[in-house]
């Protein structure tokens, strides 16, 4: 892996405090070490909201932002489903990149905290996300939305979250989403370097800021079972049937263990027959939308994020006739 001077810099401050952790048995210490390595820094321009929707007799926090109104696109919304392998992250240690989300792409930013593992394995992560999807499409008007423009996004283990919940809402017979934004998404089961079928696992799951063991242990306090392994909701390529997906666009990282994983994901439904775009960032890593700075990755994925996003109405009510 051949890393640039400013990859290897941000890998160094990234990992210097968490890297040495054994996830499984201290995840509560990688749970402070993470919050602490991601300090709110930017301010937005307005004030967030704080909110909570309602699952199964609990209630799910969420955060939402609000885009500066001369930059917003009107009727858009991306609900955001944040990473840290189902284990570690929460709405306040990703306040900035949804600042950052809403600034850059004009659209309202709902975050979703979700509940994590291991106190709640699969599916209670996925159930909140899924209450949040639906108490937004059911509250559209509230938040000023149109329904049609409702984009999922989210990041490694979020990007594994939207891709199961638009698999259920279709199985359901719900409202699918009409877009799905899939940031170095967890899409497989088996991250073992000696029986992963995927390139990417043995060739950067190692010196990196995420490794293929880590993600073994991720997979292992996120399942309740083994069973769980071979479930599409829990790993997306298990599914055998990926018709009637959103607008899917798939960005990954050059030396990311899941960069393959997530392009399969993408591969499968295109062939399915849904509209698919995917991009390869160069020189990058998991994780790279939570670098600080504005880096050239995170421009990079921008720029790809608000081209995707620059779809009619007309382009979107075309793709929903197509896929009913």
């Amino acid at each position: 892996m051949a890393f640039s001077k400013p990859m290897r810099f941000a890998i160094s401050a990234l990992t210097r405090n968490t890297s040495k952790i054994n996830i499984k048995k201290s995840y509560k210490l990688a749970r402070r070490f993470d919050r602490a390595a991601h300090p709110s820094l930017l301010q937005p321009l307005y004030r967030p909201w704080n909110q909570v929707v309602f699952c199964q007799g609990h209630e799910v926090p969420v955060r939402i932002f609000t885009p500066d109104g001369s930059k917003r696109r009107p009727g858009d919304l991306l609900l955001f489903f944040h990473g840290g392998g189902w284990v570690l992250g929460d709405i306040d240690s990703y306040n900035d990149v949804c600042i950052l989300m809403a600034r850059l792409t004009g659209c309202q930013v709902i975050s979703v905290d979700y509940r994590l593992a291991p106190e709640h394995p699969f599916p209670a992560g996925l159930q909140d996300c899924l209450a949040a999807v639906s108490s937004v499409f059911l509250h559209a008007d509230t938040f000023s939305v149109d329904a049609s423009r409702i984009t999922l996004i989210g990041d490694s283990a979020g990007g594994n979250l939207a891709a199961a919940v638009s698999l259920v809402l279709r199985d359901q017979g719900k409202t699918v989403p009409a877009r799905q934004i899939l940031l170095y998404p967890s899409t497989h089961y088996d991250h073992n370097p000696k029986t992963s079928p995927y390139v990417s696992i043995r060739t950067n799951g190692w010196n990196n800021m995420l490794t293929s063991q880590r993600v073994e242990d991720y997979v292992d306090l996120y399942k309740s079972s083994d069973e769980d392994l071979h479930n599409p909701y829990f790993a997306p390529l298990n599914e055998t049937d990926c018709s009637r997906q959103p607008k899917t666009l798939v960005l990954t990282a050059e030396f990311d263990p899941l960069r393959d994983e997530g392009e399969a994901y993408g591969q499968k439904l295109k062939n399915a027959g849904n509209v698919v775009e995917m991009h390869r960032i160069p020189d990058c890593l998991h994780g790279f939308l939570s670098l600080p700075g504005y880096p050239v990755p995170v421009r990079t994925a921008y720029q790809y994020i608000n081209a995707f996003l620059d779809v009619t109405e007309h382009s979107v009510q075309q793709w929903e006739e197509k896929r009913s």
